[in-house]
């Protein structure tokens, strides 16, 4: 059944992501109170970025052996208890170990529920489950702006981090009881609408599957990077008021309130190549329009075109990968695509600041759009050539 505990690991996932969404929209407040320069405030993105990255990889080998409902219980109430020391940070040292901390928390969430999702549907429904689980990231990528905006304007960047920590440790300890209630006490087993006859490896799919995962991480990292400097942008180029900025994140990120479901339906019905594809295709130069819309409807039309890219691909990457890969190897491929999706922003966001620093936003911006869309390019040459990128390959 497509609903069944959905409900329940939609707000998990809502969970999982609402204290370390605050970093982005709260960079104005902490850059002005421990006054960074761009390149620090992308080491900050990259502490929390790189360590979440990394941590992916032993994930599923941890769910195995631990269980997937300790894992989940970290990625939920761990993070959120590193993220009231992130608030209590005296310095910039200690802000940057804390998000690392935070990132290493948070890392076994993906890896333990997204196979948990997929099991719980008919494979024909996979894309549209994993979409729908999406939405419950993207709510605390969507409303973390808002509340940052209006929890810093009274509280501070700081008490934005305990005002929204406190509650979500207590979810954590209420989602771990729930789970043992409905039998995840201990190690995930397959249940019957993920068992099926695995089909001989067919031409090309091993060029898909490395063509799937580059645009899935590229799309991701490089969006995700440019994104995360768009208060700052928005602030020091246009004049805006820190709290604006902050609210603004949000149209970035409503995205993820339907692309990501669309994403996946749509990938369920004309193909999953075709639709990574377009999110490159899409992202790079709405990236690059920043440069010269000027601020207003047009500026946050951008930036909705933006979150919708970034959202569109994430649960297409999934879907391929838990349908193309078989059972033994899922974990492994999901962790290589999890690590590299959500640590390479770790490393790319410095170095974008870097560009900005020394180059300013146009070109840094100009930049992110042409590898973007260069990448985009060679993956679907690599995939023509091998015959397979058409509208029927589900």
């Amino acid at each position: 059944m497509l609903w069944g505990l959905l409900p329940l690991f939609v707000l998990a996932h809502t969970s999982h992501h609402i204290v370390s969404a605050l970093l982005t929209p709260l960079l104005p407040f902490i850059r002005d109170e421990f006054t960074l320069d761009y390149t620090q405030v992308g080491v900050l993105t990259s502490a929390y970025n790189l360590a979440y990255g990394v941590s992916q990889l032993p994930a599923g080998w941890l769910a195995d052996r631990i269980g997937a409902r300790m894992v989940l219980t970290i990625g939920v109430a761990g993070v959120a208890l590193v993220g009231l020391l992130t608030g209590l940070s005296p310095s910039y040292v200690l802000l940057a170990v804390f998000l690392l901390l935070m990132g290493i928390a948070g890392g076994g969430y993906h890896p333990a529920a997204s196979p948990l999702v997929s099991a719980a549907v008919e494979p024909r429904y996979r894309g549209r489950a994993l979409g729908i689980h999406q939405i419950g990231g993207s709510i605390s990528f969507f409303v973390a702006p808002l509340i940052a905006a209006g929890l810093a304007a009274a509280l501070g960047w700081r008490g934005s981090f305990l005002a929204i920590s406190i509650p979500t440790i207590i979810f954590g300890v209420i989602f771990y009881v729930l789970l043992g209630r409905l039998g995840y006490a201990k190690k995930t087993t397959v249940k019957a609408s993920e068992t099926h006859i695995e089909s001989p490896p067919q031409p090309g799919q091993l060029c898909r599957l490395v063509a799937v995962v580059i645009l899935g991480i590229s799309g991701m990292v490089l969006l995700y990077s440019a994104m995360s400097f768009i208060p700052l942008y928005i602030v020091d180029h246009f004049g805006i008021s820190e709290e604006a900025a902050a609210a603004m994140l949000a149209l970035c990120v409503s995205g993820g309130l339907w692309a990501g479901p669309l994403g996946g339906f749509l990938s369920d019905r004309i193909g999953k190549l075709p639709m990574l594809v377009a999110v490159g295709i899409i992202g790079g130069p709405a990236v690059y329009l920043m440069n010269v819309v000027p601020f207003g409807w047009a500026f946050s039309a951008v930036l909705i075109i933006i979150g919708m890219a970034q959202y569109l691909g994430m649960p297409v990457v999934e879907a391929y990968i838990l349908s193309h890969v078989s059972e033994s190897k899922r974990s492994t491929v999901l962790g290589i695509y999890y690590f590299g999706s959500r640590g390479g922003p770790g490393v790319i966001a410095p170095a974008i600041g870097y560009l900005i620093d020394q180059y300013g936003f146009y070109n840094g911006f100009s930049i992110v759009a042409a590898v973007t869309v260069g990448i985009t390019i060679i993956c679907a040459l690599l995939c023509l050539w091998k015959r397979e990128l058409n509208l029927s390959n589900k």
